[in-house]
């Protein structure tokens, strides 16, 4: 199911926004973003989606900007104090001026941001705070996914029912098939036999195959008890996206062999409507978790 949410708070230390969305997906596979240092909340989050959803591809990150003011920026004195000594012995100088800021701009001295989340991460307050927000985060993902699931309970609804018709047209157009197969036979052994050398007896026999291959009442008989399945799954609270899946697979195979075992265009006609409208509930039923 599709879906999106947002989340966001504030704090003496500084803001967070929180946001979410979710396609569809054969299983559940979540993919979090949020800055290095707070793991904490990613392990949290992800329990989180497991506890509320079963499919989807979830895409949810975490922005955080800290206060002005703030501890944004670190010296990290022990590597400096070590460049220095070192700039020292090669150079015969105390690095000033240029010399320091060449060491100063070397990769692990100064450090912003990060060593700011770091800290952020020691303190509980904080964590609780956007770990809630995270919580509410979902809850507005799970509300996002649910009101598309209404509308999607109705067309699907909607698409057994036209399943059901189409099934009713298919039972009245086999029962033209067999009369039809028996004219045209009979009309085929008459244009070829003008001698009358074939027996009644074998004529009837032969229409009597031609009925049995060509006799869709199993078919239509599945298709009848699919819709009920698929019915049921749409009224339960369990996922049964997987379900219905399924269901719309062994509805396209009864569709198929209707189409295979039609002799008359009516029915044929009925066979590709059947499949026309199989392919949208498919087409939906991978949305449902």
């Amino acid at each position: 199911m599709t879906g999106f949410a947002r989340s966001s708070g504030e704090a003496d230390w500084g803001s967070w926004v929180w946001e979410a969305k979710s396609v569809n997906g054969r299983g559940l596979d979540a993919r979090l973003n949020v800055p290095s240092g707070l793991e904490i909340l990613d392990k949290a989050v992800k329990e989180g989606v497991s506890a509320r959803f079963t499919r989807g591809n979830l895409q949810i990150g975490l922005r955080i900007e800290m206060a002005t003011g703030g501890v944004d920026v670190t010296v990290n004195q022990a590597v400096l104090k070590t460049l220095m000594e070192a700039y020292e012995r090669a150079d015969g100088t105390m690095a000033t001026g240029p010399g320091l800021a060449t060491l100063m701009s070397l990769k692990g001295v100064v450090e912003t941001g990060a060593s700011s989340l770091r800290a952020l991460a020691e303190q509980p307050d904080a964590i609780k705070a956007m770990q809630a927000s995270g919580d509410a985060l979902l809850d507005l993902l799970k509300a996002s996914r649910d009101e598309e699931g209404v509308k999607l309970h109705d067309m699907l609804f909607g698409h057994l029912s036209e399943i059901e018709s189409h099934s009713r047209d298919a039972v009245a157009f086999a029962a033209d098939q067999t009369v039809s197969i028996q004219q045209t036979y009979k009309a085929r052994i008459a244009e070829l036999d003008q001698e009358g050398a074939v027996s009644d007896e074998r004529i009837a026999g032969e229409i009597a195959v031609l009925a049995t291959k060509a006799d869709v009442s199993e078919e239509l008989d599945r298709l009848r008890a699919h819709v009920e399945t698929g019915r049921a799954l749409l009224a339960s609270d369990e996922a049964v996206g997987r379900n219905l899946g399924f269901l719309a697979q062994e509805l396209n195979r009864e569709a198929n062999t209707l189409c295979s075992k039609s002799a008359i265009l009516d029915l044929t006609n009925a066979g590709l409507a059947l499949k026309s409208v199989i392919d949208q509930f498919k087409e939906q039923a991978a949305n449902v978790e």
